[in-house]
């Protein structure tokens, strides 16, 4: 089943030229995870946006968790968590006040006037989620003007899954956390995507993070340029390679010239391209002693910036 189905979805602000979505299609299938990837006004935010009802679409057909997202927007919202770019807490409130709304409004507890009238159900949830991104249990009563930057996003991240959502919408979740943070934010949510099969819907410019997702998702100047695996994505689009040297230069060169084997001329290390075979095929066809043998791994940071064309 697909959790996202996008079809030929337009935006068009009022007095713009250019659509800042232009015509894409996609689908999501239920506990994918799924990221979209562009440079800075490609469309990313507005495809979220949309996707999440906060923004309105020009054209096209969208289906979320099930529902149509123009007629059932409501239940879209009941079945969606979202993290978004910019704080959206209530600083007039502790932290644990947040969460406590956040339940009320979402309706999975009745209204209590403190945390101590709330189930046993949510304090243990609160408790789960407050252990996993490193906030105290002092912190969680402490007014949250008081917070650093980080400490709000792990807020927003803690209140976004109280509702076991549906699916969850990531916009730039993890900017201000701490690597250790980070970490245990993604451990966390591969742990409940694979027992709750929730589907997680990724935007980042931390393109290590989009390294493990299921299929990736490129857009630029409001299309889809790429589209699969990140593997595929790198097959397709990076070189595979090689970089040897040796004490007897001139005889490695000779010796690749004679073994047809491909490499960039020029200073050395020489790069040796791979052309379909194996590290392993190319370095057993050398015979010369290397004093440098290093294999180079495609990055998906690689590929992404050979299809949205920056330097």
């Amino acid at each position: 089943m697909n959790a996202i189905i996008v079809k030929d979805l337009v935006k068009k602000y009022h007095k713009s030229e250019q659509n800042a979505v232009d015509g894409i299609s996609f689908d999501v299938k239920e506990g994918e995870f799924f990221a979209l990837l562009g440079p800075n006004g490609a469309g990313k935010t507005t495809t979220i946006s949309i996707l999440t009802t906060i923004l309105s679409k020009t054209s096209g057909e969208i289906t979320v968790a099930g529902f149509d997202l123009e007629r059932q927007s409501s239940d879209v919202r009941r079945r969606v968590g979202i993290i978004f770019q910019n704080p959206s807490l209530d600083e007039n409130l502790t932290a644990e006040e947040n969460i406590r709304l956040h339940c009320i409004l979402y309706g999975l507890f009745p209204f209590k006037v403190t945390y101590n009238g709330m189930p046993g159900e949510y304090k243990e949830r609160v408790k789960e989620l407050t252990e996993v991104l490193g906030l105290s249990e002092k912190e969680m009563f402490q007014a949250i003007k008081t917070f650093s930057g980080g400490m709000k996003r792990k807020l927003e991240i803690i209140r976004s899954l109280m509702h076991k959502p549906h699916v969850l919408f990531l916009d730039e979740p993890t900017i201000g956390l701490d690597p250790l943070s980070r970490k245990n934010l993604w451990d966390y949510l591969t742990e409940i995507r694979k027992k709750d099969k929730m589907t997680v819907f990724l935007t980042t410019h931390y393109l290590d993070e989009a390294e493990n997702v299921d299929r990736v998702c490129i857009i630029n100047k409001g299309k889809i340029v790429s589209i699969g695996a990140p593997q595929e994505i790198k097959n397709s689009l990076t070189e595979h390679y090689i970089l040897v040297d040796a004490d007897e230069r001139l005889k490695l060169r000779m010796e690749l010239e004679e073994k047809r084997l491909q490499f960039k001329d020029g200073d050395f290390p020489v790069k040796v391209i791979l052309e379909g075979r194996s590290a392993q095929e190319v370095i057993k066809m050398i015979d010369t002693p290397l004093s440098l043998l290093t294999i180079h791994q495609p990055s998906l940071e690689e590929a992404y910036l050979q299809i949205v064309g920056e330097k």
